[in-house]
């Protein structure tokens, strides 16, 4: 009885728990094979939500900016009030100025605003979206371009150097880095002592007044600079811009902004390579007033010297500097000192006549000439060796060649003892300060004091004009 009672119990406990159990298992399992099945779907949705942003990304931001639902080649506002163009210019460096081929090189953040409403976007959090120069491609932007301009480029290191942004209200922003190289008409009627005003040019090339409006930003403050610009021959002293407008006879009026600076060249760097040497070969020049005027081969190369050098001077300063068809202020001055230097090989030239033909007449006064030679003082200095100061000294050296006082007086001139040798020297040493006075020309004499007088006043006058 218990044993029945038993089996049935257990028979009861197996129909009733076993099927519980096996669907507990079989939810169990299929519970673990959907967990596995949705984390692979939802790997497989994440991934595809990936793909589709990757795809869609772009097409949103064409959208977003209507960049396929507008022809942008078009003007904003086409048809209606030309669009107003802001600039504003940072220079970030002036490169080089150039005399020779008369141009300037100048690096700058060039900068546009303008507003396009086909550009307006929604956006409640971002204030703009800034993009590349990859986008510039699809809209309009403004073709602003240089006038005088010889060479330009935009920079592309690492990548171009163009950033745009825009403004959900359509406002446009876009700067670039621009090194531009343009031409400046110089002047230089005052060189080395000038001022030069060369401007920077800024014009649309296609767009006329009646399409496009350019106007500074900010104004005056549209135009910044670096404090560290600095060059190595002027100084800058000014920076502004201006605006204007410019006529061609077959397209029209267009609007022109102008970046002027003005340089103001450093003077010290040719005071020292070309006035300083000029006025020292002038002053060089004179020392031949002092020197005896029989000594003719150490007056002639002196100042054949001084107007080589002078010429090697005017040769350099041309060199560098363009074929201008009018004088400039340093060649007044180099000119002028040549012809000081010219001068004194002049009035050596002069004195050196004068005093040959002043020697002929004395002695054709004292009828002592030679029988055979009209020996002068030169000529008797070159037979006898001896220097002839006194009018009875020349006459005895203007006596036959062979006679018998020409021959001892070369043997009283040869210095043959000690004796006549130091009474020779004391002679000499004695008698030099006479010696340079009464052979001294009336006009070294006027020279002496006239060619510096005169020079002076001229660089009073050249400094008063051009300084």
């Amino acid at each position: 009885m218990v044993l029945a009672f038993q089996l049935v119990f257990f028979a009861y406990i197996w129909i009733t728990l076993i099927p519980n159990v096996c669907a507990a298992s079989n939810v169990k399992m299929t519970h673990q094979w959907c967990s596995s099945s949705m984390k692979q779907t939802c790997k497989q949705e994440t991934r595809m939500k990936k793909d589709d942003r990757t795809k869609v990304g772009p097409q949103k931001y064409e959208q977003l900016l209507h960049i396929e639902d507008n022809d942008f080649a078009m003007r904003p506002g086409f048809g209606g009030s030309p669009v107003p163009v802001g600039i504003d210019v940072h220079v970030e460096s002036i490169d080089s100025i150039s005399e020779t081929n008369m141009d300037f090189t100048m690096t700058f953040y060039l900068r546009h605003y303008w507003k396009d409403e086909r550009l307006s976007f929604p956006s409640a959090v971002n204030k703009s979206m800034t993009f590349d120069h990859r986008l510039i491609q699809k809209i309009w932007v403004p073709d602003i371009f240089f006038v005088h301009s010889k060479r330009s480029f935009i920079h592309d290191t690492t990548m171009e150097n163009i950033m745009l942004r825009v403004h959900p209200d359509g406002n446009v922003l876009l700067s670039l880095r621009i090194t531009v190289s343009a031409m400046c008409f110089m002047d230089f009627s005052r060189f080395p002592l000038d001022t030069q005003n060369c401007s920077l040019e800024l014009e649309s090339y296609a767009y006329n007044e009646d399409d496009l409006m350019l106007y500074w930003k900010h104004g005056n403050e549209s135009l910044n600079t670096g404090e560290h610009i600095s060059l190595s021959q002027f100084f800058i002293e000014e920076f502004s811009a201006s605006s204007g407008l410019a006529f061609y006879g077959s397209t029209g009026w267009y609007n022109r902004l102008f970046i002027n600076f003005v340089l103001r060249r450093h003077i010290f760097f040719f005071v020292l390579q070309t006035y300083f040497p000029a006025i020292l070969m002038v002053m060089l020049s004179w020392v031949s007033f002092w020197i005896d005027r029989r000594a003719v081969p150490a007056r002639v190369s002196l100042g054949i010297t001084t107007v080589l050098t002078m010429s090697t001077i005017i040769t350099a300063v041309g060199a560098s500097m363009p074929q201008v068809s009018y004088l400039k202020a340093v060649d007044v001055y180099l000119w002028v000192s040549s012809l000081f230097v010219f001068l004194s090989v002049i009035e050596y030239a002069a004195v050196n006549y004068l005093t040959t033909v002043e020697e002929r007449k004395q002695f054709k006064k004292t009828g002592k000439i030679s029988r055979m030679y009209n020996i002068n003082a030169v000529q008797a200095m070159a037979f006898d060796g001896c220097y002839h100061d006194t009018e009875i000294d020349m006459d005895q050296t203007s006596l036959s060649l062979n006679s018998e006082d020409f021959m001892r007086r070369k043997s009283i001139c040869r210095p043959s003892t000690d004796s006549s040798r130091i009474k020779r020297r004391k002679s000499l040493g004695g008698h030099v300060g006479r010696i340079i006075l009464e052979n001294n020309h009336v006009i070294d004499t006027y020279s002496r004091i006239l060619f510096p007088i005169v020079y002076i006043l001229f660089n009073l006058f050249y400094w008063g004009i051009y300084v």
